[in-house]
């Protein structure tokens, strides 16, 4: 898409930004016009005014000629609408209205929330809807747990390295961080929670195809190219179509939870505020 021109130099943005910044009584400045469209004019004020204090020099200028660029373009698409548009087109007083309601609706809802909803979701909740719902949390793709280093070819002891990644000695994993904090360009140890096999494998000089019978084939594996050295021990896994274990899906069930709360809440605070006007006889049926 072509760039409106704003028409002016960075130094002559800078030298009005700064003219009407300083000039705080000089209303006369302020209204002085910038772009005019039509009968519609941009005032330095009003430039002034959209641009954030917060700021540096040169993002204030970046920020100026972009409002210019889209107050122009904003103008001309407005003046073609007003020409083309019948007036029943143009008649959006109710649009209008009925976003001034859904906003103002909005934001009591989450004003409410804020002072009175609380979003605690506990264990037993959460491993109840994995219960129930076990079904919709079957794996689209295999996950493992295990160790991953990379290292590169020139890494001393790659003798030692092969022995401690394979490890289930907590002794050597302390031993393997050490050496890896000293020499691997990557290193995780994810003993303690579940990763896609993908993560792992994007990062293989050669991707693995048939992952599945990858994983069920391999508890090591041991790569190479030109410039590093790969290891992989995979401790333990989950093959697509199984049920996810439930820390892997934890923090998506606790969002759905919380999302649900949050509907009940809502739905909840309506009823209250239907049965008040009810009981204050603020309703009237006809």
């Amino acid at each position: 898409m072509k760039r409106f021109s704003t028409g002016m130099s960075v130094l002559a943005i800078l030298a009005l930004l700064s003219i009407v910044s300083c000039n705080k009584n000089g209303a006369s400045v302020e209204e002085e016009p910038l772009v005019k469209i039509n009968e519609t004019i941009l005032t330095k004020g009003m430039l002034s005014n959209a641009v954030p204090n917060s700021l540096s020099k040169d993002d204030s200028v970046i920020f100026a000629q972009d409002y210019i660029n889209r107050w122009i373009r904003s103008e001309l698409l407005l003046g073609k609408a007003e020409l083309n548009l019948t007036p029943e087109e143009k008649d959006v007083a109710a649009l209008m209205e009925e976003y001034r309601r859904s906003l103002l609706i909005h934001q009591y809802q989450q004003k409410m929330l804020e002072q009175k909803y609380s979003p605690l979701i506990t264990g037993s909740e959460i491993r109840k809807y994995y219960t129930d719902m076990e079904d919709n949390f079957r794996l689209s793709e295999p996950i493992i747990k295990g160790v991953f280093v990379i290292v590169p070819q020139s890494a001393p002891n790659i003798d030692m390295l092969k022995k401690l990644y394979r490890s289930d000695d907590s002794e050597d994993l302390v031993k393997l961080e050490a050496y890896c904090f000293q020499n691997a360009k990557k290193y995780e140890v994810f003993l303690d929670h579940w990763l896609t096999f993908d993560e792992i494998n994007k990062h293989l000089p050669e991707s693995i195809n048939r992952t599945e019978r990858f994983i069920k084939n391999n508890t090591y594996h041991h790569t190479t190219d030109s410039l590093n050295q790969y290891f992989l021990s995979i401790k333990e896994y989950k093959l697509g179509n199984e049920v996810a274990p439930l820390e892997f899906v934890e923090s998506k069930i606790k969002a759905i939870l919380l999302n649900k709360k949050r509907l009940e809440f809502i739905k909840q605070l309506e009823s209250d505020l239907y049965e008040e006007a009810l009981k204050n006889k603020n309703i009237t049926f006809f």
